[in-house]
């Protein structure tokens, strides 16, 4: 029995390759670890998006070096974006990794671990289209959530994002397979089922013609032990009236949409190659609260793009305390290899880049802390995640907070909960991007 550990970096949706990954190795009698001491095979999944998460994947790999030169696991396979991206500079540049395998070659996981466990060097870049869509998976999430990937790749091809020529372009899953992943997903304990893709909201118009999102979320409400449905990575020029009328009519589908708006200077969006204008975009931030008054909007944007002067930056500041956004991530330009947007004029400098992230964020706690203080006296339903036994206390989730990137609500209670559980909660108090409550249930 061969014993295989999985490092998974990055985002949702690489995670969940990793997952399958890791059911086809199981499937194939592996023993899956989380402790490396032994490990016959370690698999270091990465992320290439940006030099941040670039160093971190390095930085992993050669940890694993490190324990492999000193006997405490065997052989390294490298996956994911930056071996995608970066294959040939991996194996030649760390001659100790065993495999550098292309995203195509998920599939193929098992027969590439068994090669390096027979001292072969595998080197396989495969065919991005091959990346498997659906199938089984191995939750590395709570039971109680899990991540549904509907779709890979992109074909937005904003100047600055690599994913287009990472992971190809957008490929949508087969409908009725994800419905089946969602009945074994809600088989296997799953209560909020969190939709992801590069661009979840494009789903189904390269496979089907046409936008299918809403007919999908009335196929996944329809799934015994689903309770929450929440939407990530959902575009602007997206939102569209039929699927609002289903957020609106399916009590399963939480109001909250993760909504990247990237900035809001119309110079600066069109440099981007983001589709519409800062006016487009407060038109369809106006539509979602219309047609949904307690829509929850998390949005991102990047700060520091060539071209970005203070009168851009001005304008971004000006429209993120305009919107009054309820979540907000801010992250600084990356150049990143073969993007338009690589060697641009119009460099901004790095500190400048830290101070303008500095100068929104601010702000944003400010705009939350009075959302937040707008809530005390509220009732909202949480799913409980934590016990903290200093404190006596339990945290959890609102359908206002995402796994991992938003908020928690603290609350006291006489009661037991398990996580998973739902909890009937007022809101007391306010610490900061967090809520404190009590149980009322």
């Amino acid at each position: 029995m061969i014993k295989v550990g999985m490092i998974s970096l990055g985002c949702p949706k690489n995670q969940v390759d990793a997952e399958r990954m890791l059911a086809l190795l199981e499937k194939n009698s592996c023993e899956i670890t989380d402790c490396y001491d032994g490990a016959d095979v370690v698999i270091v999944n990465t992320c290439g998006f940006i030099d941040a998460a670039k160093e971190e994947a390095i930085e992993n790999i050669l940890e694993m070096v490190q324990l492999k030169e000193e006997g405490v696991i065997g052989k390294i396979i490298v996956s994911g974006c930056l071996s995608e991206k970066y294959r040939e500079e991996i194996f030649t540049e760390i001659p100790e990794v065993d495999a550098v395998i292309g995203i195509g070659e998920i599939g193929n996981i098992y027969d590439i671990v068994t090669r390096v466990t027979g001292e072969d060097k595998v080197f396989e870049p495969g065919n991005k289209e091959d990346l498997p869509l659906c199938g089984e998976r191995l939750l590395t999430t709570p039971e109680y959530w899990s991540y549904l990937k509907i779709a890979d790749g992109c074909s937005n091809h904003c100047t600055y994002c690599s994913i287009p020529g990472i992971r190809g372009k957008y490929r949508s899953a087969d409908f009725d397979m994800l419905v089946e992943e969602a009945r074994q997903l809600a088989a296997a304990g799953t209560k909020e089922l969190i939709l992801v893709a590069q661009d979840t909201t494009a789903y189904g118009l390269d496979l089907y013609g046409k936008l299918r999102l809403p007919e999908l979320l009335n196929a996944l409400c329809d799934i015994e032990g689903i309770e929450w449905i929440r939407l990530l990575y959902c575009y602007p020029d997206k939102i569209t009236d039929e699927l609002l009328e289903v957020m609106k009519n399916q009590p399963k589908v939480l109001h909250y949409i993760d909504l990247p708006v990237q900035h809001g200077d119309d110079g600066v969006l069109k440099r981007m190659n983001r589709k519409g204008d800062s006016a487009f975009l407060r038109e369809v931030i106006a539509k979602i609260r219309r047609k949904l008054p307690d829509a929850v909007i998390r949005s991102t944007v990047m700060v520091g793009f060539p071209g970005e002067d203070e009168d851009a930056f001005e304008n971004l500041a000006e429209f993120i305390n305009e919107i009054e956004f309820d979540r907000l991530g801010c992250f600084s330009f990356s150049p990143q290899e073969g993007t338009p947007a690589f060697d641009m004029d119009g460099a901004v400098e790095e500190e400048v880049k830290t101070r303008r992230g500095e100068i929104l964020m601010q702000d944003q706690l400010e705009i939350v802390t009075l959302k937040n203080e707008e809530k005390i006296g509220k009732v909202y339903r949480v799913l409980v995640e934590d016990y903290d036994g200093y404190s006596d206390s339990y945290s959890g989730r609102t359908y206002m907070d995402a796994p991992e990137i938003d908020g928690k609500i603290n609350f006291t209670t006489a009661k037991d909960y398990n996580p998973g559980d739902f909890a009937d909660v007022e809101v007391i108090g306010v610490n900061d991007y967090d809520l404190i409550g009590k149980d009322i249930g």
